[in-house]
C-alpha cells in the first residue's frame, strides 16, 4: 500500500484568498520567503489563520523556553512522522534557537536526551501524541517530578494542535521541502 496523496497549488501572496495573502506576506517579510506549508495552507485561509494564529500564541503564551519549544515541535513531528517540520524545526532549533546538535539529532529519532528536563518533556509530548491524550500516570509523575506542572500539560495541548494542522497538510500532501530547511532533511 503507498501512501495516498493530494496534490496542493503552492499560493502567494498575489493568488491566495486576501486573508491568507496577508499571512503570507508577513511570513515572507520575516523569513525573507514562504514556506511551503503556508503556500499549501493557503488553499484554506481557515487553516493557514488557525495555524499562524496557535502558532504565534504557542511561542508567546504556553510558557516554555525556545529550546523547550523546538523539543515539543520535534517530538509531535517525530510521532506524526512528519519530515517537513522535522527539518524545519530541526532548522529552527539548530540556527535560531542555538540548541545542540546531538539533542537535534535526538529528538529527531525519539532518543533518549542528556537533558534530563529537556527529556521529560520530550517523553510526556510523545506520549501525549502517541496514546490521543491519555498519558499513564507514571508519565503525569515523571514530567512534574521534572519540574513541570498542569500549565505545561496544557501549552504541549496547544503545540500538539499547532503540529497536527501542519502534520497533516504536509503529510497528505506532501509538501516539498524547502531549500532553507534542504540541509536538515529526513
Amino acid at each position: 500500500m503507498t501512501d495516498q496523496k493530494i496534490t496542493l497549488p503552492l499560493q502567494t501572496a498575489k493568488t491566495a484568498h486576501a486573508g491568507a495573502a496577508e499571512i503570507l506576506k508577513m511570513a515572507e517579510s520575516q523569513l525573507g520567503f514562504v514556506p511551503n506549508l503556508y503556500a499549501n495552507m493557503a488553499n484554506m485561509p481557515a487553516i493557514l489563520e488557525c495555524y499562524s494564529t496557535g502558532y504565534e500564541k504557542f511561542r508567546a503564551s504556553a510558557g516554555f523556553t525556545p529550546s523547550e519549544q523546538e523539543t515539543v515541535f520535534l517530538s509531535i513531528s517525530y510521532v506524526n512522522g512528519c519530515h517537513y517540520c522535522l527539518a524545519a524545526h530541526s532548522m529552527v532549533a539548530d540556527k535560531m534557537q542555538g540548541m545542540d546538535a546531538a539533542t537535534i539529532a535526538a529528538l529527531r529519532i525519539g532518543d533518549t536526551l542528556l537533558d534530563a528536563k529537556l527529556d521529560a518533556l520530550a517523553v510526556f509530548t510523545r506520549e501525549m501524541v502517541s496514546r490521543k491524550g491519555r498519558p499513564s500516570s507514571e508519565h503525569i509523575t515523571a514530567f512534574f517530578d521534572a519540574g513541570y506542572d498542569n500549565t505545561a500539560v496544557l501549552g504541549i495541548i496547544l503545540g500538539i494542535s499547532v503540529k497536527v494542522l501542519s502534520n497533516y497538510v504536509n503529510i497528505i500532501s506532501q509538501t516539498p521541502l524547502d531549500p532553507a530547511f534542504a540541509d536538515y532533511a529526513v
